[in-house]
């Protein structure tokens, strides 16, 4: 019922755990107290012993615990804040720590929608079982211990009655919980899988209204909520029933124990001054142990969110690696590599050797592995077999940082996020002035296109959508010139876009490569695209078939020739000449 884990990994916050115990504790002393004072005052007042002195004493020594507890509460409150504080912060750090080491590759392990729920209302979930569930499932075994103590020299039988009631609540929980469980491992499949299913539409609503897919979509979509809200249902159900039956066993118990109390009264074992503490005390028998219940489902939530985050979490992880380039040379050896998705292999047996300021293209038909070869080059992909050098060091024991710092990639898919032109670019290059940012527009010929729009100042939508797929891409390689990397991949960087935009990113990767000394990796299915490369590696069915540069490959007249010339075919008849 309490992840030991999750206490050692917030040590901080088990200190504000333990102070809400302590706190509660004392509120609890200081409630014996005042019903101690309540009693004498009761009893004094019927035997007509009572003195006007003796009166204000008690009423001050009750006032004094009242303002005591009052305060208890007030640092308990506290104490339960700087709890929950601190497993948001902590968790919310981890699971971002493990995105940073897992990388862009993280999808193969758990998708968007799990990261976004997972960050989101599952840490709010663990902030409620960290913050209140934990300390209440302490006092609770606490308190009847605490209370029996103190009333036990007075009457043991009724104490004891009290005492023996109470564990009848634990009982009742453990039995919800192993129904909870299962019923909560569905609930979580079916709430992770519909936020999944609603990401997923959402990105594909375009696509989804040009093949007139959405009223499927929509289709889709209610069904899951469906299923969704009959598993909730079941859940608050299971909730109810359970809240009744601990309140059922609370007040039972608590009526035992106020019967045994009227019977050992009326049988003289208690004065009554006693017995007005054994009936002004019994329900605080239960009453922790009822709260108790109230956060058990919470509790049961906040669990099984944990589980999911540890389970994330837990994923093992290749080798980070220690070592770092030298920046002395960045020539890329890759020797006998491959790669498989799940068994599938997608590269076999790939030789390639890249050397520092070339610019090398790799190319072949959708599906061939081009992208792949990017992706493992960026460590994106782990997991390959072969050898990767880069710079001398194995690619497998380069530190993630160096990495990055030595490659810029550059695809169809680089997100340009919400804000101003100038802290997209900033993203490349923090510390570059007004002047250079412009600089790099200029290079990519957008410095006259924005500048009517507010030029820097420019707001970009997300995604950058208030701006054309030409202008988006070309502002996403104007930010990686900004980054100055020693190498550079482009992977299908022209692709979807229009020719005059496509025409300025080609100039700008040859000029890369050419006249600054950049190592340029090309990935592009269309072959006019790569006719100036130093070296082109044609791919097909997960093998490279031919390399060399465009003049030789197209004097072998073998499958590099047969595509080029096809694509020049059909580039020709689209573009009218055979009309």
């Amino acid at each position: 019922m309490i992840k030991t884990r999750l206490l050692k990994m917030l040590k901080r916050g088990t200190r504000y755990v333990l102070l809400e115990v302590v706190w509660q504790w004392l509120a609890l002393v200081a409630q014996i107290i005042v019903v101690g004072c309540i009693a004498r005052v009761f009893s004094d007042a019927y035997n007509q012993k009572i003195e006007v002195k003796q009166l204000l004493i008690y009423l001050g020594v009750a006032l004094f615990s009242i303002s005591c507890r009052i305060v208890f509460d007030r640092l308990y409150t506290e104490a339960s804040f700087e709890a929950s504080v601190d497993v948001k912060r902590v968790i919310r750090e981890e699971i971002y720590a493990k995105l940073l080491r897992l990388g862009s590759g993280y999808r193969k392990y758990v998708s968007t929608a799990q990261i976004t729920q997972m960050m989101g209302e599952g840490v709010e979930q663990l902030e409620v079982y960290f913050g209140k569930y934990i300390s209440q499932f302490v006092y609770a075994l606490l308190a009847p211990i605490t209370l029996f103590l103190f009333l036990f020299r007075y009457d043991l039988k009724a104490a004891a009655v009290l005492l023996a009631a109470v564990p009848l609540i634990p009982i009742v929980i453990m039995v919800v919980m192993k129904v909870a469980r299962k019923l909560l491992d569905k609930y979580f499949k079916i709430y992770y899988g519909l936020g999944d299913t609603f990401l997923e539409k959402l990105h594909g609503m375009t696509t989804l209204k040009i093949y007139e897919a959405d009223e499927q979509a929509l289709e889709e979509m209610d069904e899951e909520s469906e299923n969704f809200r009959k598993i909730t249902m079941k859940v608050l159900s299971m909730q109810l029933n359970s809240t009744i039956v601990m309140d059922i066993v609370a007040y039972a118990g608590a009526a035992v124990g106020i019967a045994v109390t009227i019977n050992e009264f009326a049988a003289r074992q208690l004065n009554l001054e006693e017995a007005i503490m054994f009936l002004l005390l019994s329900a605080e028998f239960f009453l922790p142990m009822r709260l108790l219940g109230s956060y058990f489902h919470i509790g049961m939530n906040g669990m099984k969110a944990a589980d999911k985050m540890f389970e994330f979490l837990d994923i093992k992880e290749t080798g980070q690696g220690k070592e770092v380039l030298n920046g002395s040379s960045y020539d890329i050896a890759i020797k006998n590599m491959s790669f498989s998705y799940d068994k599938k292999p997608v590269l076999n047996q790939i030789n390639m050797n890249i050397n520092t300021g070339k610019l090398i293209s790799i190319v072949g038909v959708s599906g061939s592995g081009k992208s792949t070869i990017a992706a493992i080059l960026r460590r994106q992909l782990k997991g390959y077999e072969g050898s990767i050098v880069i710079g001398g060091k194995e690619l497998k024991n380069i530190k993630e940082d160096s990495l990055m710092s030595a490659i810029t990639a550059v695809s169809l898919n680089s997100y340009i996020f919400p804000g101003t032109v100038r802290e997209n670019l900033l993203l490349g290059n923090g510390k570059a002035s007004d002047k250079r940012l412009n600089g790099a527009l200029k290079i990519m010929n957008l410095l006259e296109e924005l500048q009517p729009m507010g030029g820097l100042d420019l707001k970009l939508q997300e995604g950058g959508s208030n701006l054309s797929g030409g202008q988006r891409q070309r502002l996403a390689l104007a930010r990686a010139l900004l980054k100055n990397s020693p190498i550079y991949i482009f992977d299908e960087a022209t692709s979807n876009i229009d020719v005059e935009s496509e025409e300025i990113i080609m100039k700008v990767i040859r000029q890369l490569s050419k006249d600054m000394g950049k190592t340029i990796i090309l990935i592009s299915h269309r072959l006019a695209n790569v006719v100036m490369s130093d070296e082109i590696y044609m791919l097909n069915d997960c093998e490279i078939v031919e390399q060399g540069s465009h003049t030789q490959l197209m004097a072998k007249k073998g499958y590099y020739a047969k595509v080029f010339n096809a694509q020049q075919a059909l580039e020709n008849y689209a573009g009218g000449e055979s009309l």
